[in-house]
């Protein structure tokens, strides 16, 4: 019992950079979450919901993080800062990392019945600040969802995942692509080396495009120019009549006619 929980806080701190001690750790929020949550939870599988409520209600006063009594969450789960909310049939699997705003949030089933309304992470993910995950659906394991995101689909394992609606980065190179995950924590869920953006590969291409085009014109132009030097020149040549020119015999040469 103690060895996992010293365990939990070594896994804290390698995600978090910024205790000095383990006794800091301790007076995190997310991790006064999670003790509460764990105790809800044993009430609410007890069937003692409104005790579990009691719970679950002094642990979002304290922490600021609203995490449902019946949601199952794993090991070494980890949140970062408050204004978390974590619906009743989210289910989180093993060293998942949520950061603050973030939302696992449900939606209302057609038939009126409870069911899985709200997604489930597997091993691994990483939530960004702000980010929504909303609906019964899965996020593979080592995933990253990017600050404000806001997810609706399945997402694949080891994918990245960006912008409203979130779109999976495209790789250059092929260490996500890969079936082995990367072993370095990246914080917020969001990319910081030389990932590709759609958003910002269409805004690259649109350049592209312009800067093409504004060739072309400027060729064109020149051109243009050219062929108008050209019509001037002919302009200013002296008219000569046909009826006026006699040709001398001897030099070949022409001369005005009187």
């Amino acid at each position: 019992m103690f060895n996992s929980f010293v365990s939990y806080l070594e896994s804290i701190k390698m995600r978090d950079p910024a205790p000095r001690s383990r006794w800091e750790i301790l007076l995190y929020p997310g991790v006064w979450a999670l003790v509460f949550h764990r105790l809800a939870h044993w009430l609410y599988q007890g069937e003692l919901y409104f005790l579990a409520r009691i719970v679950n209600h002094c642990s979002r006063f304290l922490t600021s993080i609203d995490i449902h009594p019946g949601a199952k969450i794993g090991r070494n789960f980890f949140v970062d800062h408050g204004f978390v909310v974590i619906g009743e049939t989210a289910r989180i699997g093993d060293n998942v990392t949520l950061y603050q705003c973030s939302t696992l949030g449900g939606t209302d089933p057609s038939n009126g019945i409870g069911g899985k309304r709200h997604p489930t992470l597997c091993d691994g993910v990483i939530v960004g600040s702000g980010a929504q995950i909303l609906g019964p659906i899965e996020i593979g394991e080592n995933a990253r969802v990017g600050a404000n995101a806001v997810v609706t689909r399945d997402v694949e394992k080891n994918a990245v995942m960006v912008g409203i609606p979130a779109r999976s980065i495209h790789e250059e190179t092929s260490d996500l692509k890969s079936e082995t995950p990367k072993t370095e924590f990246v914080p917020y869920g969001t990319p910081c080396d030389d990932r590709k953006d759609p958003n910002l590969q269409e805004l690259h291409e649109i350049h592209a495009e312009i800067d093409a085009l504004k060739q072309k014109i400027a060729s064109f132009v020149a051109s243009q120019e050219k062929t108008d030097r050209v019509h001037d020149s002919d302009k200013n040549l002296p008219e000569v009549i046909p009826d006026k020119i006699r040709l001398d015999k001897k030099g070949g040469e022409s001369f005005p006619a009187e």
